[in-house]
């Protein structure tokens, strides 16, 4: 894909700097008393004062005790508090300080926000008042998925960027600053604002406890007394930006994003791979990416949790990536020895705490290491903070599900640039699908076409089922423990990969990545798990159920049954996700992290969702409480496409079924409001898209609407396609969701399904609309139809 201004750099050409930087953790409220504290050596993981602690093996955490009061405000309910989207404001605040008023456009701004647990505290309430036979405040659904949060800080602030919420659990802060720095160096944003936010709730303490994972002491990780961890809660962010816009501006700083790696385990749900294969390997595509050799890495920020696997399993890893050599001589430290494990906060706290150890050349200790570990023989910076002397530095985050991220940092001021990688287009070469109108793209087309869709109404709302069974996909044993969310995203996953010839398991397939997306998340879930908690208290807590409650549980189900090892994320943007995950799919095989992956969205139906949305006026841009006009019906699903570099898939002997030529991404960002109501935001979308692809309008045959029956919605996007094709004639408008129902996050991806499907003789352009119910936009330009591959001659050229 090609960038969308002429002005800026293509991918890989420019470094991206770190110019604010924002904190509120157990150290205190700011980034500076978090970098002081950790090079002092001072823990912060104290009895915690606001949360009952009853019937937990331990009384301790990394609390914030300083008030968290945000300048600026967001949409709650009367008397309800998010802490998760304060704490996140609160950095976000001390960060873009950094930045005179006015620099950025706020259309060049943009979001990313890594978290674990999102608005768990509103999902909590909403349970608990339905259990005492209340009636939920309806606005509180508006506060718990992962977009609400990133949709909330970006309102904020006015930007109107590119917003995305990422959830690959512990590394989340990690991979959303790696997916930041990629959407500056693809010219899609002048500067984002990135980083992650999570807090204390007796829910993520009782699963955690439930694990026995909870250490009674401060945790002392790698020590050989170890006990387990200790939870944290806060929120790190910082901004980014171009180095060449830093020094343009004038803008101090601190160090450079060089570059990021992901990878899958494919081993435990919750158990790292014991010798670091899958952790590793994102520390080898950190370097690989960033054009930095093992040797030239002098400090590892560690993600030393303190449990007895993870520490020896992280030291493997190091110890593979480096070579032992290196790993030998090289300080490793955990910064969560002293403000506890963030989780999805985490890997931007230890961001910025990297940043700063390069930037004054500092190696913060590891609290409480006193005796050495024979499986963990490395050099753990014990007792004080020491000198540093070098102009690189890794960050590591890993998490549940197996996702592993690696940031590398570097020196501003010895100007590293990251090697551009060689471009190649993206191209889709299988698809596999779950829709309750059918298994197969010519099915649901057809029902589509007939204007049927199996239909039951509940609680004054159209629902639509997927009736599925898992039996081909998966024993009785392998999901018994597996909700549906992760039973639909395998069964589709392995039809994707099967029409695109990936065998499961073999050589080939271990290569690929997992891009997975959800909107609602893992409610099926978080719902069975909480319940008991809100009656009986933490010893209520199933262990078997709490892996299951993190977003990205159900990527980790796929990477482990089908043999994946590749880059692997998760995205939670709403209705606007599915696009969101082919968007950054393609954008990582631009980047050459690699060169095929599969992209799943999957959202499955559950009572209180559909409750939520039935409270919300089936999010009809009605007032909460107001009825819907009927013709809005809530659905399920999961659909999956292989995308893969061009020269390889055809190198494979691949069919072409179609290519993803651009995208776009913009928010409407107004407290006010959900979405603008003439679609000026989606209109920005839709022009960055075709501008991506290197189209004009007269060249796009067909416009496949985000349009669901929601009357506010819909009305602003045919205002917007009206405007972008004017003065010429509107090209042909799908609006499939009218008919088969809106699948949640899953919408995005089953149009481009049918799309592929419909246009499969014809190759000509098409865009495709995603807008989430807060005004985050995603517009796809792709072209679809078979093409044949073509045999290559010994100089590699096509023909």
């Amino acid at each position: 894909m090609k960038p969308q201004h002429d002005s800026t750099p293509q991918h890989g050409s420019s470094g991206v700097t770190v110019v604010g930087m924002g904190a509120i953790s157990a150290l205190g409220p700011t980034a500076r008393h978090l970098w002081d504290g950790a090079r002092q050596g001072q823990v912060g993981i104290r009895p915690v004062q606001a949360m009952e602690m009853n019937g937990l093996d331990t009384k301790l955490g990394g609390e914030v005790t300083d008030p968290v009061e945000p300048s600026r405000g967001y949409r709650h309910p009367a008397g309800f508090r998010e802490r998760s989207i304060e704490l996140a404001l609160v950095a976000a605040e001390e960060a873009m300080a950094a930045l005179p008023a006015g620099l950025v456009a706020p259309e060049r701004f943009g979001v990313v926000l890594g978290t674990c647990n999102a608005g768990l505290l509103a999902g909590r309430e909403w349970l608990r008042a339905v259990r005492d036979g209340e009636v939920p405040d309806p606005e509180l659904a508006l506060l718990v998925t992962p977009q609400a949060l990133a949709e909330s800080v970006g309102a904020a602030f006015r930007l109107r960027g590119p917003v995305l919420a990422v959830n690959t659990a512990c590394a989340s802060g990690a991979n959303a600053i790696g997916l930041a720095a990629d959407l500056l160096r693809a010219g899609r944003a002048d500067a984002v604002l990135a980083g992650g936010s999570d807090a204390f709730s007796d829910v993520c303490f009782a699963g955690f406890n439930a694990l026995q994972s909870l250490s009674p002491e401060p945790a002392t990780p790698y020590d050989a007394g170890r006990q387990g961890l200790s939870l944290g809660e806060g929120s790190g962010m910082v901004v980014l930006v171009r180095a060449g816009f830093a020094r343009e501006h004038g803008l101090t700083a601190v160090a450079d994003i060089a570059g990021y790696g992901l990878s899958a385990d494919g081993f435990h749900s919750t158990a790292p791979h014991p010798e670091g294969r899958g952790a590793a390997r994102a520390i080898e595509s950190a370097l690989r990416l960033s054009g930095i050799g093992p040797e030239q890495i002098g400090y590892v920020n560690g993600h030393g949790t303190g449990t007895p696997k993870n520490d020896p399993a992280e030291t493997n890893a190091i110890r593979r990536a480096l070579g032992e050599e290196q790993a030998a001589r090289t300080p490793v430290s955990s910064t969560k020895s002293m403000i506890g494990h963030m989780l999805g906060a985490a890997g931007a706290a230890e961001a910025i705490v990297t940043a700063r150890a390069l930037a004054d050349q500092v190696a913060p200790p590891t609290a409480g290491y006193r005796t050495p570990d024979p499986q963990c023989p490395l050099d753990y910076v014990p007792g004080r903070a020491r000198p540093l002397d070098t102009g690189a530095a890794l960050s590591n985050n890993f998490a549940f599900g197996g996702a592993n991220a690696s940031l590398v940092l570097t020196r501003t001021a010895d100007g590293h640039r990251p090697p551009r990688p060689h471009t190649d287009r993206v191209v889709i070469t299988g698809v596999g699908l779950l829709n309750p109108a059918g298994s197969t793209a010519a099915e649901v087309w057809s029902a589509y076409t007939r204007g049927q869709c199996p239909v039951e109404w509940e609680d004054g709302l159209r629902r639509s089922r997927v009736d599925f069974d898992p039996g081909p996909y998966l024993t009785k044993r392998e999901r018994r423990r597996m909700d549906r969310l992760a039973q639909f995203s395998v069964a589709a996953t392995a039809r994707a990969l099967a029409d695109a010839g990936f065998e499961p398991g073999s050589a080939a397939a271990e290569a690929l990545g997992v891009i997975f997306g959800t909107g609602t998340g893992p409610m099926e879930a978080m719902e069975k798990f909480t319940a008991p908690l809100l009656a009986e208290g933490p010893a209520a807590a199933d262990p078997s159920v709490f892996p299951n409650t993190v977003y990205n549980q159900a990527a980790g189900q796929v990477a482990l049954h089908l043999g994946l090892r590749g880059p692997t994320s998760t995205l939670s943007v709403g209705h606007a996700t599915g696009a969101a995950v082919l968007a950054y799919g393609a954008d990582l095989l631009a980047a050459g992290h690699a060169d095929a992956l599969v992209c799943t969205v999957t959202d499955t139906l559950t009572d209180q969702v559909g409750r939520a949305y039935a409270a919300l006026g089936a999010a009809s841009g009605r007032r909460p409480g107001e009825a819907a006009d009927g013709r809005f019906t809530l659905a399920e699903g999961s659909v999956a496409f292989v995308l893969e570099r061009r020269s390889a898939a055809i190198a494979r002997g691949a069919t072409l079924v179609g290519e993803l030529l651009g995208h776009g991404m913009a928010s409407d960002a107004s407290r006010g409001r959900l979405w603008d109501a003439r679609g000026r935001g989606l209109e920005r979308a839709m022009r960055a898209a075709l501008e991506d692809a290197g189209l004009a309008p007269t060249g796009v045959d067909a416009v496949w609407l985000a349009s669901a029956g929601l009357s506010a919605a819909d009305t602003a996007e045919s205002r917007a396609v009206r405007r972008l094709f004017h003065p010429y004639k509107v090209p042909r408008l799908h609006a499939p969701k009218t008919v088969l129902g809106e699948p949640m996050g899953v919408g995005g991806a089953l149009t481009l399904a049918l799309a592929l499907h419909q246009g499969r003789f014809d190759r000509r352009p098409v865009l495709l609309n995603s807008s989430s119910l807060g005004g985050s936009h995603v517009s796809l330009a792709a072209r679809c139809g078979a093409e044949e591959p073509r045999t290559t001659t010994t100089s590699g050229e096509a023909r």
